[in-house]
C-alpha cells in the first residue's frame, strides 16, 4: 500500500475522449494513488473508457494521461508490460489449457518462454486451480473463469492491477473467496490495483480510495475514510405514523434523507442536532421509534456525489448495486444487496 504522499501511479489532466460526436470523457482531471483503487459509476459515465485509453487503445482528444511517468499512446508497450488486466468479460483461447493460457499470457508480457510456464504454474496454484490446471478453460465454471482471468493478469507480477467486475456472475460465496484473493494481493503482495466495480460493497471491503465518474466527469474522489468521515450528522431513523408528512417537513427545513432498509437515512445540515427531528415529529404526530446516530457510507457519498442526495427513490437510475443494513441489532447485522437499477 502506498505511503501518503507517494506519487501517483497513474495521472490525468483536462482528459477529453471521445466517440465520434459523443464525448466519453469530458475534460476529467485525477490520479489513481498506490495501493487500491474503487472505479465507481453509472452505465455510460466513463468507467471503461479511462480504462483503455490507460491502456492505450483509445487516444484523447485533449489532456493527457500518464501512467508510470509514460505515455500510453506514444508508448504503449511499455507501459502494458507494467499492468495486468483482468478484462469483464472472457478472454480465454478455446481449446487451451488454463496452464497454457496463462504462460501465454506471460510470454505476451514480455517474459521469456520457460520463466512464463513455470510463473502460470504458480499462479493458477494460488488463485486455487492448480489442481485444474490440466483442464481446457472451455470446461471451467463461471467462478474458475473468473479466477483463470486473475492468473493470467498476475502471472508477469505487474506494477499495476486493472479489474473490471471481478465479482461478476459469482454466488455469494465465490464472490467473498474472490475478494479475498484480491484483498492478498493488495495487502500481502503490496500490489496497487483499480478495481472497476457497480457494486459499492466490494469496492468498500477492498479499497482505500475511490473516484467516483459521472457523465464523463469526476464527481467525486478521494480517500474513503474521509470521504465518509464526519462531515454531517447522519442518523438512522424508524417511524410510527405518517412518515411522508415529516420527511416533506425534514426537506423544508434544509435536510436531506433516503430511504433504508427497514427504515429512513436523515442527513441533518451543519449545527443541527436529532432534537430537529424529535420537534418535527411531534409536530407531525409521527412517532420516532428507532434513532441511532451513523456515518456517511461509501453509497451515501456516491449517490451525493451523483446528485441524489434527497428523496425515497435517489440512485434509482445509477446502475449500481448497494448493500443496504438493518439496524435492529447491535450484535448481528443482516446484509442484503439492493439492486438500484438501470
Amino acid at each position: 500500500m502506498g505511503a501518503m504522499g507517494e506519487a501517483a501511479l497513474v495521472e490525468f489532466a483536462d482528459l477529453t475522449v471521445s466517440y465520434g460526436a459523443v464525448p466519453a470523457l469530458a475534460g476529467v482531471s485525477g490520479a489513481f494513488p498506490p495501493g487500491p483503487t474503487g472505479l465507481l459509476g453509472p452505465n455510460g459515465a466513463g468507467k471503461t473508457t479511462l480504462l483503455k485509453t490507460l491502456l492505450g487503445f483509445l487516444r484523447p482528444d485533449r489532456g493527457q494521461l500518464t501512467a508510470f511517468g509514460l505515455d500510453p499512446g506514444r508508448t504503449p508497450l511499455e507501459v502494458r508490460r507494467r499492468i495486468g488486466y483482468m478484462p469483464e468479460v472472457d478472454c480465454h483461447l478455446p481449446g487451451m489449457t488454463a496452464a497454457a493460457f496463462v504462460a501465454f499470457a506471460g510470454e505476451l508480457s514480455g517474459l521469456p518462454r520457460d520463466e512464463a510456464i513455470s510463473r502460470g504454474h504458480e499462479v493458477l496454484y494460488y488463485v486455487g486451480l492448480g489442481e485444474a490446471r490440466y483442464r481446457t478453460v472451455d470446461t471451467y465454471s463461471t467462478g474458475m473463469k473468473q479466477r483463470v482471468k486473475l492468473a493470467q493478469a498476475l502471472v508477469h507480477d505487474p506494477d499495476l492491477l486493472l479489474l473490471d467486475e471481478p465479482t461478476n456472475g459469482l454466488d455469494p460465496e465465490g464472490r467473498d473467496e474472490m475478494l479475498g484473493l484480491i484483498r492478498d494481493v493488495s495487502t500481502r503482495r503490496g500490489m496497487s490495483l483499480i478495481l472497476c466495480s457497480h457494486l459499492l460493497r466490494d469496492v468498500e471491503q477492498v479499497c482505500e480510495s475511490v473516484i467516483v465518474l459521472n457523465q464523463g466527469k469526476v464527481a467525486a474522489s478521494g480517500p474513503i475514510a474521509e470521504l465518509t468521515g464526519p462531515r454531517r450528522s447522519v442518523y438512522d431513523v424508524r417511524l410510527k405514523g405518517d412518515a411522508a408528512a415529516l420527511l416533506t417537513d425534514l426537506k423544508d427545513l434544509g435536510c436531506e434523507w433516503r430511504e433504508a432498509d427497514d427504515g429512513y437515512r436523515v442527513f441533518l445540515s451543519d449545527g443541527l442536532g436529532p432534537e430537529l427531528i424529535f420537534r418535527a415529529a411531534r409536530d407531525c404526530g409521527v412517532q420516532v421509534r428507532y434513532l441511532r446516530p451513523g456515518s456517511e457510507s461509501l453509497e451515501d457519498v456516491f449517490l451525493r456525489a451523483l446528485g441524489h442526495g434527497t428523496g425515497g427513490t435517489a440512485g434509482k437510475e445509477t446502475g449500481i448495486e448497494t448493500e443496504t443494513r438493518t439496524a435492529s441489532s447491535e450484535r448481528s447485522v443482516a446484509r442484503q444487496d439492493r439492486a438500484l437499477g438501470e
